[in-house]
């Protein structure tokens, strides 16, 4: 299969993800009933990004066309990927940059998110038999010739071992923050509240911690927030929102809320589902040499980073974690 027809393939998988079929309906319904994060709104947000951002003939083309490829790959390498499971398709970009460089994708799904890409694969296969050459699923990855795993700070240290003899990409936990000047509008705001709560803040690219600025004034932000109140409706998030607030009562913690976040400060860019961490600052430029050497950190939100609501709308060649994931594939 040539650089031509995998781009063709993928863009007619892009017009039916955005279609809307029954059947795409159907599979996008399970996988909201077979894991309780996988909301159908936040299950057809991940399927809008990936076919918006990512399948469109034009977008492809630009995006090959920058590094190269020829129309055919000469020597096709199988590539394992480990993919996690904390958002709906969080591994389709590892599988988009395999198969558009001519390389032979095998693939461990996550437990959490089987449904989706399984389906996507299958109607790629349904259009062109020789789909099931190209894309393959695995328990176990064992005899690749590089490997792309996402994961946890734990279990990455087991893939550095048991792929170190390997070319590969080894991801482990990230997150993203948000720096505030105090002079945001209300509809930036509302932005911003997209960037926490979608996918109840699970993604390595959700804001987890605020950077504000001395005095700032909390509530506007907690208004604008509100728009995701229905959240607390949801069992899961409630169960971590209760613990947390207990924690702080107990610990006689200050904290800010309202009903649908709890609003702490702490150091951690890191912080638990249903909280939000802050800090203030009060010298801008020394905050932004700080936040472009840590290395926890995915993406950075603000009026002079990433624009307020696009963190969880990443561009096609919007790396994670900086790794240039088709110089890699074209190294290898």
């Amino acid at each position: 299969m040539n650089l031509r027809q995998r781009i063709s393939l993928l863009d007619q998988l892009g017009q039916y993800m955005r279609a809307d079929s029954t059947e795409w309906m159907d599979i996008k319904e399970r996988a909201s009933r077979e894991n309780g994060w996988f909301t159908p709104e936040f299950v057809e947000l991940a399927c809008k990004q990936v076919a918006d951002a990512f399948l469109q003939e034009q977008v492809l083309d630009e995006w090959t066309a920058a590094y190269q490829f020829p129309e055919e790959n000469p020597a096709p390498k199988t590539v394992g990927i480990v993919m996690a499971g904390n958002i709906p398709l969080v591994g389709f970009h590892d599988l988009l940059c395999v198969f558009i460089s001519g390389h032979i994708a095998m693939i461990k799904t996550s437990s959490k998110d089987k449904i989706l890409l399984p389906h996507l694969v299958k109607k790629l296969a349904e259009w062109d038999n020789s789909i099931s050459q190209l894309i393959v699923f695995a328990e176990r990855l064992a005899g690749c010739d590089a490997y792309i795993a996402t994961g946890s700070n734990n279990s990455a240290g087991y893939f550095d071992y048991y792929f170190r003899k390997y070319p590969n990409i080894i991801r482990r936990n990230r997150t993203s923050v948000a720096v505030l000047t105090g002079q945001e509008s209300g509809a930036e705001l509302e932005q911003l509240a997209d960037d926490v709560y979608a996918y109840f803040g699970l993604g390595c690219r959700n804001v987890t911690k605020l950077y504000v600025p001395a005095g700032y004034g909390f509530e506007p932000l907690l208004n604008a927030f509100r728009k995701y109140n229905h959240l607390f409706n949801h069992h899961k998030y409630k169960n971590n929102y209760d613990y947390n607030l207990a924690l702080h009562l107990l610990n006689n913690k200050y904290y800010m809320s309202n009903d649908s976040i709890l609003l702490v400060e702490e150091k951690s860019v890191f912080s638990p589902i249903s909280q939000l961490n802050y800090e203030y600052y009060t010298d801008p430029v020394a905050l932004k040499e700080t936040l472009t050497g840590n290395d926890d950190l995915q993406c950075v939100v603000g009026s002079a980073y990433t624009s307020f609501g696009n963190a969880q709308r990443p561009r096609i060649d919007d790396y994670a974690d900086g790794v240039d994931t088709m110089a890699f594939l074209k190294g290898i």
